[in-house]
């Protein structure tokens, strides 16, 4: 993948994330929930289980355990991390560019003894303050298609994992030679990885988008705030256009699992 040429920059990302956290929080997700959900069947329409769903199954295929020392990549409000410290007892840190999402995050780390072990940092995927060979894994939900030079954001994956250290994640796909499901697959190889698992879900993010809208619209019924009920009433539209797109094969949703190889050099 040589391509690191985009329209946005870290900075605009890094801009629209802090500029909308609040927003999100506060109408969507309290707890700042916001990835895709993996769902039971095509009638399942609880998109907080599905998405619960999706952080078990990606720590299942990850291999971790309480031995583990994981870095969450684009962590957002911190929920995948917790959830992985909670349940295994794991150690782990979680980076990502938007200030306003780590501070959230840090807050949920107060007085809980269970998230002694966890740590939030503000910082770039593409230029991450730790030391080589530092975590057992790296996982990450929904956030890697975000940024704009990926090889560079491969090579410090690989560096800061050790030898023989898994990195697990989501992510959005497109049918082009930037980000398609084989293209990600050549990149990660070109980068010192071994492909263990590569699996198109193109169907649970069609559903995710469907329950999304479908919440959005009803929660703008009963939204007094008319700037609220505005914003609600376009993301549910835009729900419904994403959900056309991934009819016409423009748009998907994987998960990938990779090892790093045991020869490969920080």
């Amino acid at each position: 993948m040589s391509v690191t040429s985009h329209a946005y920059t870290e900075q605009d990302v890094e801009d629209f994330f802090d500029q909308t956290a609040q927003t999100y929080l506060s109408f969507w997700d309290s707890e700042g929930v916001l990835h895709t959900g993996y769902f039971a069947d095509e009638a399942d329409s609880d998109y907080r289980a599905a998405a619960e769903r999706t952080s078990e199954i990606l720590a299942a295929e990850a291999g971790i355990d309480g031995s583990s020392y994981v870095l969450d990549v684009g962590c957002g409000c911190g929920n995948f991390l917790i959830y992985l410290a909670k349940r295994f007892r794991c150690h782990g840190e979680g980076l990502d560019l938007s200030n306003e999402r780590i501070k959230f995050a840090q807050t949920k780390l107060a007085g809980d003894r269970d998230l002694a072990t966890v740590e939030f940092r503000h910082g770039s995927a593409t230029q991450m303050p730790y030391e080589p060979s530092r975590f057992s894994h790296v996982v990450s939900q929904d956030s890697l298609f975000l940024v704009p030079d990926k090889p560079r954001s491969h090579a410090e994956i690989q560096r800061v994992l050790r030898p023989g250290g898994v990195f697990a994640f989501s992510d959005f796909l497109q049918p082009t030679k930037d980000i398609g499901d084989r293209a990600y697959q050549v990149a990660l190889e070109e980068a010192g990885f071994e492909i263990l698992l590569a699996r198109n879900l193109r169907s649970h993010i069609r559903q995710t988008y469907r329950v999304l809208g479908k919440t959005a619209l009803e929660r703008a019924e009963t939204t007094p705030d008319a700037a609220a009920r505005d914003w609600m009433l376009a993301f549910s539209a835009s729900c419904k256009e994403i959900q056309i797109a991934i009819d016409h094969g423009e748009f998907g949703w994987g998960i990938f699992v990779t090892r790093k190889r045991r020869n490969a050099t920080p």
